[in-house]
């Protein structure tokens, strides 16, 4: 499975000026042909300070079904490249899980995923080092006991290093401790919570509202919670990514209506990004601003998984590099 380098996007995704596009992650074969390009559909998306990407294969947490689904995570090296079918085995971290979704990383190199038993509506925070899960929270609980995660989806720190998880089924953030440890099953009570990032001392926090899974429209919100409280950043599209850059501004996919929105602190919002020609966009992270990733280039960027004209079963990654704050700075108020 060969390295290559990035490629130009395609013009089905308008940016705007000062700003490029190219492809950073793709495959083939994974259609069973050679006919199609791209990666096993992909929702979730995080970078260690290294610049090792990792993204986690879409299980089936929104839909029924008699077989559970038990889906890779991949790390894809600095610099990208393109997948194999044949290959595939060279990109795969730590051991297949039901319904993965990546949430964040910690410290250098630890990765926090969440996974989700649809059958017995249990959720577990698993933490994969040197490709080696270990449970950090959740599970079944002792006889008679409550769980304490039934369907965990996005994962976010404070500077303390407690722990923030969006659980869908129980309609709140739940904190944890730097162990584990509940601190708080109802930190933030909203309906329906799946997306949950941070920048320092603030959170954003995803409803999918109205809507029974992501992809469906409904109204949504976008919660911001600071050290002034929280209040309501945004309402509308739901939003299917979220990531903050290193200056605190938040970038969101609205995959409903193809295009990507900064949000300001003040709820107000505007377009950055938008697709055509049946692309539309997933998940969304910026690069973090580390040596490393200062040294390749990529500090700061902005990378999204990109549906292909519609097919959702396979994705591309897309980098995207320009002065994303100088952008928001003008045409938004600064983040609160």
């Amino acid at each position: 499975m060969a390295l290559v380098a990035p490629t130009p996007a395609s013009a089905e995704m308008v940016l705007p000026a000062g700003f490029t596009a190219k492809v950073y992650v793709s495959g083939e074969g994974f259609d069973g042909t050679r006919a199609a390009t791209g990666i096993p559909s992909s929702s979730t998306l995080a970078f260690d300070p290294t610049g090792i990407l990792y993204l986690a294969r879409n299980g089936r947490r929104y839909q029924g079904g008699e077989v559970e689904d038990i889906w890779p995570i991949y790390r894809v090296p600095l610099g990208g490249g393109r997948l194999g079918k044949a290959a595939e085995a060279r990109f795969l971290y730590g051991p297949p899980l039901p319904n993965p979704q990546v949430g964040a990383v910690r410290g250098a190199h630890e990765l926090l995923v969440t996974t989700y038993d649809r059958d017995r509506s249990l959720g577990v925070l698993y933490r994969i080092v040197d490709g080696r899960a270990e449970m950090v929270a959740g599970g079944t609980p002792a006889p008679g006991g409550t769980p304490l995660l039934k369907q965990p989806e996005g994962v976010a720190l404070d500077p303390a290093g407690n722990l923030y998880v969006a659980d869908r089924a129980q309609n709140a953030v739940v904190q944890l401790d730097p162990a584990g440890r509940l601190l708080n099953p109802q930190w933030l009570s909203l309906t329906r919570p799946r997306l949950i990032v941070n920048h320092g001392e603030r959170f954003w926090i995803s409803s999918d509202g109205d809507a029974e899974a992501p992809w469906q429209r409904g109204t949504g919100e976008i919660w911001s919670v600071g050290p002034e409280g929280r209040h309501l950043a945004l309402r509308g599209p739901i939003a299917y990514g979220m990531s903050a850059s290193p200056a605190g501004h938040l970038v969101v996919a609205d995959r409903q209506n193809a295009r990507l929105v900064a949000v300001g602190g003040d709820g107000t919002s505007t377009e950055f990004a938008s697709f055509t020609d049946g692309d539309a966009p997933r998940a969304v992270i910026f690069a973090p601003d580390t040596e490393a990733t200062r040294r390749a280039g990529i500090a700061g960027d902005l990378f999204v998984i990109v549906i292909r004209r519609g097919t959702f079963t396979l994705n591309e990654i897309v980098r995207v590099s320009g002065p994303f704050d100088t952008f928001v700075r003008s045409r938004l108020p600064a983040p609160r």
